[in-house]
């Protein structure tokens, strides 16, 4: 199965300082991609910057906005890099020697200092369609959309959480009767004429806002990943991609928008999200922040397996997540040896087994896979493998083992006394 893979090149941008001194230093972005490390460590940054430079790239090809106006103004680093809140990251007395570099299937972009170039990839299929990906990002604050009873009142100050809060409310919408969730054998209820969620078990009904924090942080991710694979995957079977004449209708309305003096800035931008949505999307891009937070370790096996399940359901997809969990690197290398045990078996009672440890929909290529482990003095490395299988050698299972060393020290300190 061959899947496109873009790459990213990294140095002296925030936490980030060699960056990744393998490779050549480029960061490939695999179907699945999982970055872990210390707080600061740049997990985040990473993440944010493919984000930034994915919908830069979607945003070119859309023609959203003109060379010139990101490359001769500030257009960048306002409409860009702002969205994220990375424009503050640039330390000036190492904004000369700030490199990044981007290479997706339509463009080559690269940031040089203070100077952005950009550079359109030979491909012929660009003259024929235009696939577009839905890109999303899962910022770690979303729990406290889930906290309150009617978060579209929120007036939120970041950019990435009011995108997370408008698909959520769209998704919402999407829900008809009871979505089974893979977590404690919960449904989700929506009634829609109080905008109210609800966590439905066998004998309780509770206000989504009054569950436990698990819930909080567990239902957003799940039901938005699970409204927008299944939105574009949709779209794949019905083989909606945009022709070329669609593509220059679009980009005459995204002209007229950016042209209209009235509207403010958020409005154009806003104006130009609700026309997208009008083009189908051809792949997913999920990038997640912390799938974990506040469940337990089963739980955050059915969260990844639930994510991996959705990035499988269309061949394009991506996911991409930054974790402090030994658990997910874990989870990780069970749905490697599953795809692997997967290829194997003929026997359909066998598979049957295999879908019972694993689910089949949820299982990972070990060349799909990349983790990359970050480090406190601005180096990343690819996590290794053996026999295609992540090495548990990595610092959050050495934080586990060291929590076992404390303890032997302790017991050696008792049996002194």
């Amino acid at each position: 199965m061959l899947i496109e893979m873009s790459r990213i090149r990294i140095k002296n941008f925030g936490p980030i300082k060699e960056g990744n001194v393998e490779n050549d230093g480029w960061i490939e972005i695999k179907k699945v991609t999982v970055f872990i490390g210390d707080q600061g460590s740049g997990k985040s940054t990473v993440a944010k910057l493919i984000s930034t430079f994915t919908w830069l790239e979607k945003a070119l090809v859309r023609g959203d906005y003109g060379r010139n106006y990101l490359t001769e103004t500030n257009g960048f680093l306002q409409d860009f890099l702002k969205y994220h809140r990375l424009n503050n990251y640039f330390d000036k007395s190492l904004l000369k020697d700030t490199r990044i570099e981007y290479k997706g299937d339509a463009f080559e972009i690269s940031w040089f200092g203070d100077l952005l170039q950009i550079s359109p990839q030979l491909d012929s299929r660009l003259d024929n369609r235009i696939e577009l990906p839905q890109i999303m990002y899962v910022p770690a604050e979303r729990n406290f959309i889930s906290y309150v009873n009617k978060p579209k009142e929120l007036k939120l100050a970041s950019s990435a959480l009011k995108e997370f809060l408008t698909e959520f409310e769209n998704a919402k919408e999407w829900i008809s009767g009871s979505l089974q969730m893979p977590i404690n054998n919960v449904s989700l209820d929506y009634e829609k004429s109080i905008d109210r969620l609800y966590i439905k078990g066998d004998d309780f009904r509770i206000n989504l806002s009054e569950a436990s924090s698990g819930f909080h942080s567990f239902v957003p991710v799940y039901l938005v990943s699970k409204f927008l694979a299944e939105r574009v995957s949709d779209h794949k079977k019905q083989g909606d991609v945009m022709t070329s004449e669609e593509t220059k209708r679009f980009q005459n309305q995204i002209k007229e928008i950016f042209e209209n003096t009235s509207l403010t800035e958020p409005q154009k931008r806003a104006a130009v999200t609700a026309l997208a949505s009008r083009f189908n999307k051809t792949s997913f891009i999920n990038i997640v922040e912390e799938p974990e937070q506040n469940l337990y370790p089963t739980s955050q096996k059915e969260m990844l397996n639930s994510l991996i399940g959705f990035n499988n359901s269309t061949i394009a997809n991506k996911l991409i997540l930054t974790t402090h969990s030994p658990y997910i690197i874990n989870y990780l290398s069970l749905a490697v040896q599953a795809r692997e045990l997967k290829e194997k078996i003929s026997d359909n009672s066998q598979l049957t087994r295999l879908d019972k440890i694993v689910p089949l929909k949820s299982t990972v290529a070990s060349e799909h896979l990349a983790i990359y482990q970050l480090n406190d003095d601005g180096t990343l490395a690819e996590l290794g493998k053996y026999d295609g299988i992540p090495s548990d050698n990595n610092y959050l299972n050495q934080s586990l083992a060291h929590g076992n060393e404390l303890f032997d020290s302790l017991l050696e300190l008792e049996q002194e006394l």
